[in-house]
């Protein structure tokens, strides 16, 4: 039998949504709900990718651009279905009836679309352009280039914190961090060798090296290495330089993160320290419900049983999964 106290690489990945969690495994993915009833809803979908089948896929530093591109969608359309099962039956306004009128049956694409370009907008300019514009004030009193690109990188992290600190005092986002817990333990359970039950996922951690947040902060490291070495002079470049080099800063920090989660040696987890640290704030302790949302999406798209043969060397026993 294989060292069930190392951790080995599953493939698989998710995000919470609203009152459950989403796990996909190569092609497909499984949204599982926990519904105003009490019952768990459980959805199984393919999803391909936007360039599915592409050569790009497996140029490093190219494929996290559309790895990144695929994760927003797909983050979006189980956020949505999540949210279908507790939306206000209130009367239609006026303003959907147009949308509705005008995008016909395509209504939800459409507003899904329009939501995910105008978050990524909001994105842009909060973490990339405010911080460049809050450096720029101080241009008069500093002028050094090296230290007012650093400036700027440790405001975009300050303000990345700042935002999720603040969102993390509502209310559902609270909740939303507690099943983002669920879904880490639940990966946590897996690639270290458990069975996946009950109680054996309470007992896993809820940080994971391959968690969007770390994904997040190495963007924000990443674009502070990037930004000291690529300097132009005009303020509109410089801006515009920010922005089209954002699928640069996507692709190297894609690189970065499957790294880490493939690897454990020294260097891995010194780097991977830092987000290990915000995930505090972006994760908490879920309850046994949450748990059993989790396992539900997991085990309708992995074989997680397989997966301990293969990886670790053993078969499970029925008896272990009585909690």
């Amino acid at each position: 039998m294989k060292n069930k106290n190392s951790m080995k690489y599953s493939g698989i990945g998710g995000q919470a949504v609203l009152e459950g969690v989403m796990m996909k495994n190569k092609d497909q993915y499984a949204v599982a709900v926990r519904k105003p009833n009490g019952e768990i809803e459980v959805e199984v979908e393919h999803y391909v990718g936007v360039i599915h089948g592409s050569r790009l896929l497996k140029i490093p530093f190219v494929r996290g651009i559309f790895q990144f591109a695929d994760s927003l969608i797909l983050g979006m359309r189980s956020l949505n279905y999540s949210a279908s099962f507790y939306e206000d039956d209130g009367e239609e306004t006026a303003a959907d009836k147009a949308f509705r009128k005008m995008f016909k049956d395509k209504a939800d694409k459409a507003l899904s679309a329009i939501a995910m370009i105008v978050s990524v907008a909001l994105a842009v300019g909060i973490f990339m352009v405010l911080p460049y514009y809050i450096t720029s004030l101080l241009e008069d009193y500093i002028r050094s280039d090296s230290f007012m690109a650093i400036i700027e990188g440790l405001i975009r992290i300050a303000i990345f914190v700042l935002y999720v600190l603040s969102i993390s005092l509502m209310k559902d986002i609270r909740r939303l961090y507690r099943y983002h817990g669920a879904e880490h333990k639940c990966i946590n359970c897996i690639e270290r060798g458990r069975p996946l039950t009950v109680s054996n996922v309470m007992k896993s951690s809820k940080q994971h090296k391959r968690c969007g947040t770390s994904f997040l902060l190495f963007v924000m490291l990443v674009s502070i290495v990037l930004f000291f070495f690529i300097r132009v002079d005009n303020p509109v470049y410089r801006v515009l330089i920010r922005i089209a080099l954002i699928p640069v800063i996507a692709g190297i920090s894609y690189e970065i993160i499957r790294l880490a989660g493939r690897s454990g040696n020294l260097l891995v987890r010194i780097i991977s320290a830092p987000g290990l640290l915000l995930q505090k704030l972006t994760t908490r302790e879920p309850d046994e419900d949450m748990v059993e949302v989790a396992i539900a999406a997991v085990e309708a798209v992995f074989d997680w049983k397989a997966y301990l043969y293969e990886a670790f060397g053993y078969e499970v026993d029925d008896s272990w999964l009585e909690d």
